[in-house]
């Protein structure tokens, strides 16, 4: 259909919530194809609805590579049903240009959703996949939260933002994720211990 403008960090209807689809009409659909059209035209893995100003529950994600078929998979008025597990992510978003940040994550997701033809799926992503992330970071989108609110490091993160001339991160929108920072940093203690023993 249109590539749309992806609206950058610091514009506010990122930071709203969006509102759930109520029957997945024509509109939708057209928003959905916008939503790939501008995911491909700017490389990215995913795009979720208010990234292009519409703060309604809708949002796209594609992780094939270079070399397979486009496999978009398109997920409307989604909920999370079941997470668990923990990994480091290097993350950006295209609301971000050119800016990353090492975030928390679930490793395992199991999602509920619509498909365009407004079927309800369940799909699973598991051990810390681009696709497990992928479908956290954009979920979060539509609860207004943003992949910097996850930081490990939120200095790191600020000194990132500045250099592509970016707002800071928004100390209050900080996520307290203990569970997710005692499984990390299990894993850290883990991985000392295995190059200790090398």
């Amino acid at each position: 259909m249109t590539v749309r403008k992806v609206v950058k960090y610091g514009t506010a209807s990122l930071r709203e919530p969006s509102k759930e689809v109520f029957k997945v009409s024509q509109k939708i659909k057209n928003l959905v194809q916008d939503l790939l059209d501008t995911m491909y035209k700017e490389n990215g893995v995913g795009l979720a609805a208010p990234q292009i100003g519409e703060n309604v529950r809708v949002f796209v994600i594609d992780v094939s590579t270079n070399n397979e078929p486009l496999n978009p998979k398109i997920f409307i008025n989604p909920k999370i049903i079941k997470k668990s597990g923990a990994c480091i992510s290097r993350e950006g978003c295209l609301s971000f240009p050119e800016a990353f940040t090492d975030v928390r994550r679930y490793s395992n997701v199991m999602i509920k959703a619509l498909d365009m033809n407004g079927r309800s799926f369940v799909l699973e992503a598991k051990d810390g996949s681009l696709l497990a992330r992928a479908i956290q970071h954009e979920f979060d989108h539509l609860d207004g939260i943003l992949f910097i609110d996850h930081s490990i490091n939120r200095f790191e993160a600020d000194e990132e933002l500045k250099k592509h001339n970016l707002p800071a991160v928004q100390i209050e929108k900080l996520l307290d994720e203990p569970e997710l920072a005692e499984e990390i940093s299990k894993l850290k203690e883990k991985e000392i211990k295995e190059n200790k023993e090398k």
